[in-house]
Order: C-alpha cells, then structure tokens, then sequence
C-alpha cells in the first residue's frame, strides 16, 4: 500500500454466549507512537498485547483505545453495585447545587457500576478471546482509514506541489535575463551620471560584475530541482515519509527564501510569495502523514 495518514479510526465487535465486548481506536498526529487506555479494570493486564498488536501495524501517531462490554442480561442487576451507584448520585446531587440532575437506568449499566468480581473458567477464556477478535477488527479498521486518509493527503500534497512548479518555472526563466536587464540599467544610470561625478569607468564594471554575481540564483534554481525530484520521489513512495517531507520542505523553504532575498526583480517576488504559501499548506498537510 502507499502512505498512512496518522488520522483515523477503527471499531470492531464482538460477542459469545452471552458476552459482548466493542473497541473503539482512534488515532492523530503525534512525532512518536503514543497509547492511551480507556478500558475497564479487568482487561489492564491485556495492554501490552494491545500496544504490541499496534506497533506491529502503525510507526507513529497518539492512539486512543476505547472498550466497553456487557454480560449477559440475566447478571445485570445481580452484579450492579448499589452502594457505588448512590454514592455517585450523592455526589452528582451535590455537585449540581440548584440544578436538579437527570439520571436514567441505563447510566448506571456500564461496566465501573458492576461489582467486582473475577469471571473465572470457560467465560473468562471466552470474554479475552472476544475481546481480542473485537481489538483486531478494530485495528485492522483503522489500518484502513489511515491509508484511506494518506491517499486523500497526498492528492492535496500533488495539487499544492504542481502549483508551486508553476511559480517556480516562472522564476527559472527570468533568471535567464534579468540579471542582463539589471545590467543594462546600471549602465545607463553610469554613463546619466559619470560626467556629473567623474565616475571611474573601470571602478564601476568591477562593482557591477560583484553585483551581479551577488544576483545570480541558478546555484538556488538547481538546488531546488534537486529537492523536488526527491520530494516527488517520496510522496509516490511507501512507508514512514513523514519526517522525510518535512526535511526537504525545510530544504525547499531556505532556497526560496534566498531567491527572494537576492533577486530584487518584483517579477521574481511576485512568484516568491505563492511558493512560500504552497509550501506552508504541503507542510500542514505533511504533519498528518506518518
């Protein structure tokens, strides 16, 4: 497959004799592989599986991991903990001041409302085994949606790409004579001026080839067709190219602010400008993909 996008999400279900279990896996953009568990206390030990599971799929990225489950019916109201469940309405009453909280029955049917205890045998070996068929179909959901969303990425990465060639090759082809049109000016004003001022002739050319060396972009020119072959390279890749864009889109940024700085041609800084913001919307494209 192409790139990952570090955006996306993934849910998986699954349910035995009785047991049901839902994971839910979101994911965004973060510089290293990040987890955090909302998961009921009795799947705690099963965490570092999950973390091993994601980082045999995913490099980087800030994952949320998300799971309820439920037992079967004829338990509910068995295994509620009446004592936790008025000390919560207690505290809600309180915390409400003036405000009359509403409540439903269904509010108190999570997990962290039951009591506690250790399902043990054949029913426990089935709530672990469902609960992992539920975390790989939800991690397999997700593996999906971040290369969907990398796809999306790199389409709107190409169309900014593009533009930013366009401007370029605008600059590429002034490069070619606006040096020698500077060149002319600054002659004309010596020869306007040299009377009035007894400018020394050969004084001047020394200055003005200094001044025009001082011009030149083509070391710039040829360093940023240099970055974009890499750059394009890249996105049609595969695999962790996150970092790498963000490299060269440094790279690409300091040549085109060099132009810009050197060249004193307002054509040339009226292609500066867009380039630049073409660059900024890859680079915030680019922090998305892994």
């Amino acid at each position: 497959m192409g790139i990952q996008s570090m955006t996306g999400f993934g849910r998986g279900q699954a349910g035995i004799a009785g047991l049901h279990v839902g994971i839910e896996i979101k994911s965004v953009n973060h510089r290293f592989m990040d987890t955090r568990f909302k998961i009921p206390i009795e799947f705690l030990d099963q965490e570092l599986i999950f973390k091993k599971k994601l980082s045999e799929k995913f490099k980087r990225g800030s994952f949320d991991i998300f799971l309820n489950y439920k037992i079967p019916e004829d338990n509910l109201v068995e295994k509620l903990d009446k004592n936790k469940i008025k000390k919560y309405i207690s505290e809600i009453i309180a915390l409400a001041d003036n405000v009359s909280p509403q409540f439903s029955p269904t509010d108190f049917l999570r997990s962290e409302f039951y009591l506690d205890s250790k399902l043990e045998g054949d029913q426990r070996d089935n709530l672990i085994s469902i609960v992992h068929q539920s975390f790989d179909q939800a991690a397999k959901e997700l593996y999906k949606s971040r290369y969907s969303e990398g796809e999306r990425l790199v389409v709107v990465i190409k169309n900014h790409l593009n533009d930013f060639k366009e401007h370029f090759s605008k600059i590429e082809k002034l490069a070619e004579t606006y040096q020698e049109h500077i060149e002319t000016k600054l002659k004309k004003r010596f020869h306007d001026l040299k009377n009035e001022f007894s400018l020394d002739e050969n004084r001047f050319y020394q200055e003005v080839i200094y001044y025009l060396e001082k011009l030149d972009i083509h070391e710039e020119i040829n360093r940023i067709n240099s970055h974009l072959v890499e750059l394009t390279s890249v996105i049609e890749g595969k695999g962790e190219v996150g970092r790498k864009i963000e490299f060269l889109l440094q790279e690409l940024n300091r040549e085109t602010n060099t132009i810009g700085s050197k060249a004193g041609l307002k054509e040339i800084s009226e292609s500066v400008i867009p380039m630049k913001v073409h660059l900024e919307k890859i680079r915030e494209q680019a922090l998305n993909l892994e």
